[in-house]
């Protein structure tokens, strides 16, 4: 489509679900079949057991090599087991690890397991310090980046949760089960994406995991969209309506 001056389809129209939790196996393949693939090495922090995350699909089937992480060693075990059985990656399963990951610990991970300079691919879904984790990598400056930002913050406020070594969103309130004092608005990361070198190209089906590129691949081809026009699924216009009323005096920090 490119190379015959055609529009190319929007993020909406390419996500499709392998292992990833909404539409996002389906926008990666799209993103990475515009800037390219070089290393087919991706980072994926909060993991969980590795059954639905972002960089499964990529190992499994496209032959990727992937550090994921994890703090809970329940997930990590089952994870383990799942790679270790799978006929695309027993024989060089991706590296599964347990750790709580710091600001001051996530670049050391990083090293101590074989990750420094370009990746292809950084997934990023902690439900909590997400903005400073991100802001805190130096060592890897990824061709794209997925996040999930805290979509109920709408598109103005640029606002995330304090720093803190032990920050968990259990501590606060929930919603049906959904962390409410978690991560970061999409303005916010946006803001943060800027100062790091990258653009916002787009979020997921439901509007809450945001996609970035880098600013030297492929601005000609995917431009930047506005932020505004993040936030116009239901669920996120009901999150701004109902959720964000019963979470505005937390303790947010403007960045």
């Amino acid at each position: 489509m490119i190379e015959q001056g055609r529009p190319l389809p929007s993020l909406n129209e390419v996500g499709f679900k392998c292992f990833s939790q909404t539409d996002e196996d389906g926008i990666l393949l799209f993103l990475f079949s515009i800037v390219g693939v070089k290393h087919k090495l991706s980072v994926e922090i909060c993991a969980g057991d590795g059954l639905e995350c972002n960089s499964t699909n990529l190992i499994l089937n496209h032959g990727w090599h992937g550090l994921l992480v994890d703090g809970d060693e329940a997930n990590v075990s089952r994870g383990k087991r799942f790679f270790a059985q799978s006929r695309n990656t027993y024989v060089y399963p991706p590296q599964f690890v347990c750790s709580w990951v710091t600001k001051s610990s996530v670049n050391r991970l990083l090293l101590d397991h074989g990750f420094q300079g370009e990746i292809d691919l950084l997934s990023l879904d902690m439900d909590g310090v997400d903005y400073w984790i991100w802001e805190s990598i130096e060592i890897i400056p990824p061709r794209v980046v997925v996040l999930e930002y805290q979509d109920m913050l709408g598109p103005d406020r640029s606002w995330t949760v304090p720093y803190d070594d032990q920050f968990t969103f259990r501590s606060y309130p929930t919603t049906d089960g959904m962390p409410n004092f978690a991560g970061a608005s999409l303005r916010a990361f946006v803001n943060l994406a800027h100062r790091k070198g990258y653009r916002l190209v787009g979020v997921n089906r439901y509007g809450y995991n945001a996609f970035f590129v880098r600013n030297d691949l492929g601005a000609d081809i995917l431009p930047e969209v506005a932020l505004e026009e993040c936030f116009s699924h239901p669920k996120v216009m009901w999150g701004i309506r109902e959720r964000f009323p019963t979470t505005e005096n937390f303790p947010w920090v403007e960045v």
